[in-house]
């Protein structure tokens, strides 16, 4: 039987008719149910998605089962994947809105290039250092707007890994 095979007992499980069994899981996440029909319908009941996706692709494995019909209600792993992705709508757009900047600040660069040697060939010191110095403010924001880009960008790839990271989760969940 797959539940003697699995997990250390002191003494194996005999099952006649249906299977009802409970188990205290040693990763913190509470208790872990399994009760099992004679109809083949099997019912899992823990807090742990990736417990529940390890007993379903040790039972699908065990019964030769490719793919499996099931049901599943995680409400803390979902509301957190809400809230990933609702941080991910919100790098997106900050990303958005700092590659417009950048679009912006190097038509103004062109425009501050072109300004600031027509003055140095027309000899107007005044205005080349006037037009130099606005470039170096410029370079500056442009530095700054690419730090707070890396930083966005890291950020974006962390909440995407966790929403990956749970799609894998969810996808133990219907067998091999």
């Amino acid at each position: 039987m797959w539940v003697n095979q699995n997990f250390l007992l002191q003494d194996d499980v005999i099952c006649d008719d249906v299977l009802h069994i409970i188990f205290m899981s040693t990763r913190g996440s509470g208790p872990l149910l399994i009760h099992m029909e004679t109809n083949g319908q099997v019912l899992i009941k823990t807090a742990d998605m990736d417990l529940a996706g390890e007993i379903v692709q040790g039972i699908a494995a065990f019964l030769n089962i490719e793919d499996l019909q099931s049901t599943v209600d995680f409400p803390n792993e979902m509301e957190q994947l809400q809230t990933v992705l609702v941080q991910v709508d919100e790098y997106h757009t900050v990303r958005q809105k700092l590659t417009a900047e950048m679009a912006d600040h190097s038509n103004l660069i062109r425009s501050l290039v072109v300004r600031a040697e027509d003055a140095r060939i027309m000899g107007d010191m005044k205005n080349m250092k006037k037009a130099y110095g606005e470039l170096y403010d410029l370079n500056k924001d442009l530095v700054q707007g690419y730090n707070i880009r890396c930083n966005n960008h890291q950020e974006l790839l962390k909440c995407l890994k966790m929403v990956n990271q749970t799609i894998q989760k969810a996808g133990k969940l219907r067998g091999n």
